[in-house]
């Protein structure tokens, strides 16, 4: 998967469901402007192609690699497939699709009311918990682009930050030094995703239990 590698275009035919496990997947809404804003990211604790099972097949917004790595593809018909079968697979990506809503809504709220320095906290710490490491290869063109503000914006707030301890900014690397530090200046935002995406999904059994064959 690689970086800026565009996997749905707005209004195109869905064909495959990604699992990601080592990319991560921004969906985004592009104004007739040119503009555009992220409206979720999906890494390895999702998956990209909801709309596959849900019945719609199409979706208004784009998603394109944010972060470069790996993920499973799998056929939309195979995915349908198996989601119809009424399984435990249908009930880990119904789970997921609430989270997923909740990241969305989240974001709406967060966009319309908290400053751009929280905002990009809570961006940053979604995407650290996407990752093996605590640095982020991303230019602040890119991160504007995210958050659906201007680049001075960014510059400005990662700066602050820098200057706090918390992070550390060279050309197209955000190293995170700080993440106590991160989670006390981010709104509440965060910890409402998190949690929510912990609740629905902590509890799923993984494997089912081995089948008696003289049942």
């Amino acid at each position: 998967m690689r970086l800026g590698q565009m996997l749905y275009e707005p209004g195109g035919q869905l064909q495959h469901a990604y699992f990601p496990t080592t990319s991560i997947i921004s969906l985004h809404y592009v104004m007739e402007s040119g503009d555009s804003a992220e409206t979720a990211g999906v890494g390895n604790e999702g998956m990209l192609g909801v709309s596959l099972f849900m019945g719609g097949d199409t979706t208004p917004s784009s998603a394109v690699v944010q972060t470069a790595g790996h993920a499973y593809r799998l056929e939309r018909r195979l995915l349908k497939q198996e989601f119809e079968r009424g399984g435990l697979l249908q009930k880990l990506l119904l789970r997921y699709t609430q989270a997923l809503l909740t990241q969305m809504a989240q974001t709406a709220v967060c966009n319309r009311h908290h400053s751009l320095e929280q905002q990009l906290c809570r961006w940053l710490l979604l995407t650290l918990d996407r990752l093996p490491s605590n640095e982020l290869v991303m230019t602040q063109e890119l991160v504007a682009s995210m958050l659906g503000v201007r680049r001075e914006g960014i510059t400005v707030a990662a700066g602050d930050l820098q200057r706090a301890g918390y992070i550390s900014y060279r050309r197209g690397h955000i190293a995170v030094l700080n993440r106590t530090g991160l989670e006390t200046q981010s709104c509440e935002c965060y910890a409402v995703v998190k949690k929510e995406l912990k609740r629905l999904l902590s509890d799923v059994r993984y494997r089912q239990e081995t089948p008696d064959p003289t049942k």
